[in-house]
């Protein structure tokens, strides 16, 4: 491997802006904040969504649509009588 051509990998601490869940990855990412967790100070930076906030994970998903395909099917082709 050829010297001081990689980016550094450090811990860094990725706070949800949503909910302030908080959780430290490694990371070769540049944060330019700091912040403690633990005890110890790591480089953090915001997301605007983690699986501790998206609807998908959290089971808060809401189906948009009031009418279920089925019903919408049924309702489009049922017999004329």
């Amino acid at each position: 491997m050829k010297k001081d051509i990689h980016p550094k990998y450090r811990k860094v601490l990725f706070i949800d802006s949503s909910n302030g869940h908080k959780f430290l990855i490694g990371s070769t990412l540049d944060a330019e904040e700091t912040a403690t967790f633990e005890g110890q100070e790591y480089p953090a930076y915001h997301i605007s969504v983690s699986s501790a906030s998206h609807p998908f994970y959290t089971g808060s998903n809401q189906l948009v649509d009031s009418e279920g395909r089925v019903d919408k099917f049924r309702k489009r082709y049922k017999k004329k009588s």
